[in-house]
């Protein structure tokens, strides 16, 4: 007759503990989302958009083969090449530094919308959804007058009113991107607030304040996040329009919606300086509405 040495005993143990680990890895519900996303190649292919925009803002300095400010007028014009990959523009400066160096510009752009927006929009759609009455009538006819206006419109008007500049521009593009959010989260919260376990919540003494911030606006999060990925490809085509029209980042920042507003006298002649920084811009949309459509297949629990 056999036994099992203590230290066979231990190992199998072990075995089995780190099993049971790894099956509760990977049943959990981050893990399972994040399998989910990579089933979907659209989703996957905009994240990597995505990805490389940020590490391309991030390591500019060593990415762009030329100072994106510098001005050369004997080079000025040249078409793509070896040692100007996109060419040159009326300057002589190299188009594929400034488009390497716009990348901050747009990603400095969607960063600051985003962190304003969120919070502010989930605010204010909680806020009316959950007291109702007059505190909602007031809030979403304010919301209704900021959506009834074409978002580049009221940007427009913004910035002519604070001037140009790029953090004018940031600001304007914040004021006329939260109605969305905000109309959202109300309609989420509307949802939520007769649920039995806010009733339960209620019950046992907790104050509106906590109910909002602990148990309604985390619920809220995930549809807000969705939201603003898919809104993020309309930040940068306004950032872009307004850079265009001379409302946004000055001359000389290579913003890329102003690289196409100087690129266009000489389009014909020089078809690269529009159809980079338009070809960048393009991309960089598509890639934030299918990481937003992925995002939302994911994250939305009635999908």
């Amino acid at each position: 007759m056999t036994t099992s040495s203590p230290s066979t005993s231990l190992t199998g143990r072990h075995a089995v503990s780190v099993r049971s680990s790894w099956s509760r890895l990977r049943a959990h519900p981050v893990v399972q989302s994040l399998r989910k996303l990579r089933r979907n190649g659209l989703a996957m292919a905009g994240l990597y958009v995505v990805l490389a925009l940020i590490v391309v803002a991030i390591f500019a300095p060593w990415i762009a083969t030329h100072n994106p400010l510098e001005q050369n007028l004997l080079n000025a014009f040249r078409p793509p090449s070896a040692e100007h990959w996109f060419g040159t523009d009326e300057y002589g400066r190299d188009v594929f530094s400034r488009l390497v160096y716009g990348a901050r510009i747009t990603l400095y752009v969607i960063t600051l919308v985003a962190i304003v927006v969120g919070p502010i929009g989930l605010a204010i759609g909680v806020i009316a959804g959950y007291y109702g009455g007059i505190v909602e009538s007031v809030i979403m006819r304010i919301t209704d007058i900021f959506i009834s206006f074409p978002s580049l419109i009221m940007a427009l008007a913004f910035v002519a009113a604070m001037g140009p500049g790029l953090e004018h521009a940031i600001l304007a593009i914040a004021l006329t991107s939260w109605p969305p959010i905000a109309r959202l989260a109300r309609a989420e919260t509307l949802s939520l607030r007769n649920a039995d376990f806010i009733q339960a919540v209620r019950l046992q003494g907790a104050s509106s304040l906590r109910i909002i911030a602990w148990h309604i606006a985390p619920l809220c999060l995930t549809s807000v996040v969705v939201r603003l990925s898919m809104n993020m490809a309309g930040v940068i085509l306004t950032a872009a329009g307004l850079g265009f029209l001379g409302l946004g980042a000055q001359p000389p920042h290579p913003e890329w919606g102003a690289m196409i507003s100087t690129g266009r006298n000489y389009m014909l002649e020089c078809w690269w300086l529009v159809a980079v920084p338009g070809g960048a811009i393009l991309l960089v949309s598509l890639a934030f509405n299918l990481l937003g459509d992925g995002l939302r297949d994911v994250l939305d629990p009635r999908a």
